[in-house]
């Protein structure tokens, strides 16, 4: 799995979580839903880390907590 494969499916478990649409979660972070959907429907493969921060924040919680996951521990070096 990718890391861009992993942060969306990370939002979208976090969004179904707290029971909040993608488009609340752009209200709530101030990320553009444009932005939020690439994430999500995997076209964006370069996240950046003030994005994630920021989505975050929408969610109310840390970085730390978005990638404490197995998911994210399990994965492998990607190469380009």
């Amino acid at each position: 799995m990718k890391i861009s494969d992993a942060v969306a499916d990370r939002i979208l478990s976090l969004c179904r979580e707290r029971g909040l649409s993608v488009n609340k979660l752009c209200t709530l972070s101030g990320v553009t839903q444009s932005t939020v959907n690439d994430i999500v429907n995997r076209k964006s493969k370069n996240i950046g880390i003030v994005t994630i921060k920021m989505l975050c924040d929408g969610l109310d919680i840390s970085i730390t907590d978005f990638f404490d996951t197995q998911e994210f521990r399990n994965l492998e070096q990607e190469l380009y």
